[in-house]
């Protein structure tokens, strides 16, 4: 069953939206996330600097679908003034912060609790929903967003005081932060009568990452060695991986795909929507991250972590 999606407010969008087919792509782009959270995390172990990492993930994945686009689409390649701005915003603040603070704070905390945090998104969209396009919100709405910061505290574990890495934490809020952008933006453009194709939209965010970060540290500044050797994976005694194969993973299949799937799956969704079928990428990142990193979760703080995600998900349908 297809369903007409309400615009935002100054937009009005013409397509027909199809929610099933959205969720499903978001799923799939949720669970490549999730992968790429463990390998992003070995190539941090491995020596490699969050920034460094954010550039290179951002500069390569731009590049190929570049390539991409000028082979299928040229006429994508040309920007209109009018897009500059939000297009800046999508990528800077959207795409590079939001890899850089999660780069950051898996650097320092466990990947699973790491995303909890930063999957809180959902219930910033609802208050920027409701703050800035004064759309109507239930009062289950706040309940649940008191209900998942008593989810967090038990996560934190604060009765032992604070057993997180603080700045870490600050670094998954930020990231929290960032990723509304990302949302919230993606919206905006993808429901544009003129809207960009869902791969261009991405190439260019990805281009003004990857420009953003040319600028902050330029290209030949990164360590020349960055990509030599091999990694374990399960540990020392675990089988290697070159880490040019790692990186591989990491922009194709961590990046370049699941970010298109995103960005295809908001024709059919809100970005409502969308961040709370992103919930499942905790799960199946704190999966991962057991089975490879050794990352496991306490009792109690699976217990909070089931109610920071349930807490969203309330939110969502009561929106």
């Amino acid at each position: 069953m297809t369903d007409v999606v309400e615009p935002l407010p100054g937009v009005v969008p013409a397509r027909v939206r199809h929610a099933p087919t959205g969720y499903l792509l978001y799923l799939g782009a949720a669970l490549l996330f999730a992968i790429n959270g463990t390998v992003s995390k070995t190539l941090l172990l491995g020596g490699i600097d969050a920034s460094d990492l954010s550039q290179l993930r951002a500069t390569v994945a731009f590049l190929i679908l570049f390539a991409f686009v000028a082979l299928t689409r040229r006429s994508a390649l040309r920007i209109r003034r009018r897009e500059v701005p939000l297009l800046v915003v999508y990528g800077v603040l959207g795409i590079a912060m939001t890899q850089f603070l999660y780069f950051a704070a898996i650097e320092r905390m466990p990947i699973g609790i790491t995303l909890l945090i930063e999957f809180t998104s959902p219930l910033l969209i609802a208050i920027w929903f409701r703050v800035a396009w004064k759309h109507p919100t239930k009062p289950i709405v706040w309940v649940a967003l008191v209900s998942a910061l008593v989810g967090l505290a038990i996560v934190a574990e604060i009765w032992e005081g604070l057993t997180l890495d603080p700045v870490g934490v600050a670094f998954a809020v930020g990231a929290a932060l960032a990723l509304v952008v990302y949302y919230v933006s993606a919206d905006v453009q993808v429901q544009r009568p003129d809207a960009r194709d869902p791969v261009s939209l991405t190439m260019w965010g990805m281009g003004a990452a990857a420009l953003f970060w040319a600028i902050v540290q330029p290209p030949w500044t990164l360590p020349a060695d960055a990509l030599s050797g091999s990694l374990h994976l399960f540990g020392v005694g675990g089988p290697t991986v070159p880490v040019a194969g790692l990186a591989t993973w990491m922009v194709v299949l961590g990046t370049v795909v699941p970010f298109s799937l995103v960005v295809v799956s908001m024709q059919h969704l809100r970005a409502s929507q969308a961040s709370a079928v992103g919930m499942t990428e905790p799960i199946f990142a704190t999966a991962i991250a057991w089975v490879v990193l050794g990352e496991a979760l306490s009792p109690v703080q699976v217990v909070g972590a089931a109610i920071v995600l349930g807490s969203v998900l309330v939110a969502e349908r009561n929106r």
